[in-house]
């Protein structure tokens, strides 16, 4: 195979998880820095569990990520009869036998062996069955599965793991598996092999719980005449705990689409899950999806599992710090316009949008978004710590509410003074504003500071922030006399 072609198969059994994000992400990546492909390919068999709400999941946790994927989507239930015909090939070579072991059976001889102190396996007993045994036990109406037959023969299956070496096991210690249960629905172990040489899959990249099967899935490579492709094994990502993080244990705090209603930024995600088992040699952590395409190689992917911090019990920074961090990074940096858009489809579902803010307020909306961002983490900030430059029914918080406010009961009186102030000033900027506040605060004698840092907890809400003085040119004269005037209502509230 001289084309790269890499695959990622998600079970459709519920949401998009970083888990599978990643795994899915990394193949992204191989196929772009080899001008290869990457096959989606939804595997469905579990007809219990799959699901189109989890199908639907998928696809838009990818799309959001922005992980473009080259063919596909293609269903593993759509290749049924691909799967049964291997599995007859398989018979008709010899590599496979039926196996009319009853449950029951099978039951009894693993009891014995656990008794014995024995590995527990399957003994062989419908290995070596004449023609002649097969078709009268067919002809009762016996079940049956389809089971593998292990070569019984010294020496070892291989295969070149790009992440892990060389990796060998014994024949003698595998056991003839089962590829065809006994409802005539083939096992994933025969599905996934025949999936792949259809596909034509030159690499298998994958995390190392999939390692069980590896040495299976080699035999029949083998057996059914195709190329064994490169397996590329990652490590897992685990919880705090040690714990594989899955959709079954850690609940939302792992779903992709958790972050995209967390106001993440699609790329930053990537770019932190790109982080959880693969380093590029160098002390660099932030890149572009350009930048990371050429850093990218499979010998950088690491072989010890990485540790996935979430914090369920912090509203504010509820998920890995370093997540949150690589996502500050690019709402401080990225393209302002690019953050309007993101911005303004949280403004929209949260009915803070004004479609002024596309038309005659689109360079106020986007310089004042310039302005705040610098402390914020999520896009979801501007609806919630920004909520004063864009609406007036935002929340005055404790903290500052205490310290500026209500320990300096003369702000009362104070504030609405500056107010008057501001309306008889005949240019509303920076510097008019700030001179106008000072000479208030030499007049009644105190420290600017007491002034300046009311008005910021009145107008914002907030004890931290952009430049008071910035802040006013911002909210706008009209809004800022408004609120100033309005502060008793904090002190009255408080009395109560």
């Amino acid at each position: 195979m001289t084309e790269v072609r890499v695959r990622f198969p998600p079970s459709p059994t519920g949401y998009l998880h970083i888990g599978g994000a990643r795994t899915a992400l990394m193949n992204w990546l191989y196929a772009r820095k080899t001008g290869g492909k990457l096959i989606l390919r939804i595997e469905d068999t579990d007809a219990e569990r799959s699901t189109r709400e989890s199908i639907d999941g998928i696809l838009d946790g990818l799309t959001w990520l922005g992980l473009d994927w080259d063919e596909g989507p293609y269903f593993q239930t759509d290749f049924a009869a691909d799967h049964l015909a291997a599995a007859d090939r398989l018979l008709q070579s010899g590599h496979a036998y039926k196996c009319f072991c009853t449950k029951e059976e099978l039951d009894r001889k693993r009891q014995a062996l656990l008794a014995a102190k024995q590995d527990i396996r399957y003994d062989g007993t419908c290995r070596e069955l004449t023609p002649e045994q097969i078709a009268a036990k067919e002809q009762q109406g016996l079940p049956f599965v389809v089971r593998f037959k292990v070569p019984r023969q010294s020496g070892t299956v291989a295969y070149d793991d790009r992440v892990l070496g060389r990796i060998e096991r014994r024949y003698d210690d595998i056991e003839d598996f089962v590829i065809v249960r006994s409802n005539g629905k083939p096992l994933y172990l025969l599905c996934n092999v025949v999936d792949d040489i259809r596909d034509r899959i030159s690499h298998v990249i994958r995390g190392q719980d999939h390692m069980s099967n590896t040495t299976r899935q080699v035999l029949l490579y083998e057996a059914l005449g195709a190329p064994v492709p490169v397996f590329v094994h990652m490590p897992l990502t685990l919880d705090q705990q040690k714990r594989k993080i899955s959709k079954r244990s850690h609940g939302e705090i792992v779903a992709v689409q958790f972050y995209r209603d967390h106001g993440f930024i699609p790329w930053a995600l990537c770019n932190f899950l790109i982080l959880l088992g693969w380093n590029p040699g160098t002390e660099q952590e932030i890149f572009s999806r350009e930048e990371l395409i050429e850093a990218f190689s499979l010998e950088r992917i690491g072989k010890v599992n990485s540790v996935f911090n979430y914090r369920k019990d912090d509203p504010k920074f509820f998920t890995d710090p370093k997540a949150i961090s690589i996502n500050a990074h690019y709402l401080h940096t990225m393209p302002i316009e690019e953050l309007g858009q993101l911005v303004k489809q949280d403004f929209q579902a949260q009915g803070l949008w004004d479609d002024a803010y596309d038309q005659d307020r689109r360079d106020w909306y986007l310089s004042t978004l310039d302005l705040i961002r610098g402390r914020f983490h999520t896009t979801k900030d501007f609806a919630t710590m920004g909520r004063a430059y864009f609406a007036d029914d935002y929340t005055i918080e404790q903290k500052p509410l205490k310290k500026n406010i209500l320990k300096h009961p003369d702000l009362r009186t104070w504030l609405p003074m500056l107010a008057q102030r501001f309306a008889a000033l005949d240019t509303f900027d920076q510097q008019s504003a700030e001179t106008a506040a000072r000479e208030l605060a030499a007049e009644l004698g105190v420290k600017p500071g007491i002034i300046i840092n009311g008005m910021r907890t009145v107008l914002t809400g907030q004890l931290a922030g952009p430049g008071m003085f910035d802040i006013l040119v911002a909210l706008g004269r009209d809004r800022v006399i408004d609120r100033l005037k309005n502060i008793d209502g904090l002190y009255t509230t408080s009395e109560a």
